[in-house]
């Protein structure tokens, strides 16, 4: 090593003479050839860019084997932290996936009979279940409180189930998964049953 910190021809021979047993090093703890080139080729750039500080007395080679182990330890981390970031992905897709799945089975009756309910009902319906707005929120621009604002969601709620059950029968009570109702009688079934005031 020069005063310069720039690494000495003697120490650069040394270093590409023992490439193979470099890589073979890398490459038992790494399980494979193409990632253990990677770290060397990065840790020889590293070296030759920036120069490294050879402790008194020791060899080229025992200081480069050093910075491999810190390089094999960065290496690790990177991968763990790859891990982790894929997994958190993947799990948010994954909910992505299984909130579009469930839009897409919600019965198609529930666009229809929406607006043969009580307008308040309808209204909250809409805004809280369809929209996806907040409670608190829809209950500020209504003038009410939360609390009766939530009990008018639930009831607008068992309202709808009753006009579901009315229309659609059977395909209701199974959570409309392949509703086979026919839609241009269910808003017509529901209010000749009498639902306008339910």
């Amino acid at each position: 090593m020069t005063e310069t910190g720039q690494l000495s021809d003697e120490v650069v021979r040394a270093l590409v003479d023992n490439h193979r047993q470099f890589l073979a090093f890398l490459e038992r703890r790494v399980g494979s050839r193409a990632i253990a080139e990677e770290i060397l080729q990065a840790a020889f750039v590293r070296t030759l860019e920036k120069g490294g500080a050879l402790k008194e007395g020791e060899g080229a080679v025992a200081w480069f084997y050093r910075l491999l182990r810190n390089a094999l330890v960065d290496h690790y981390r990177r991968q763990a932290a790859e891990g982790r970031a894929l997994e958190r992905e993947a799990q948010e897709a994954e909910g992505a996936m299984v909130d579009t799945e469930l839009k897409q089975a919600v019965c198609a009756c529930v666009g229809e009979l929406v607006p043969t309910l009580k307008p308040e009902y309808a209204d909250i319906l809409r805004k809280v279940d369809l929209a996806e707005r907040g409670v608190p929120d829809v209950a500020r621009e209504a003038g009410i409180t939360a609390n009766n604002a939530g009990v008018r969601l639930h009831r607008a709620r068992q309202a709808l189930k009753r006009q579901l059950e009315r229309s659609c029968g059977s395909c209701a009570a199974h959570g409309c998964l392949d509703c086979s109702c026919k839609p241009s009688h269910r808003a017509g079934e529901a209010l000749a049953s009498g639902s306008a005031d339910v």
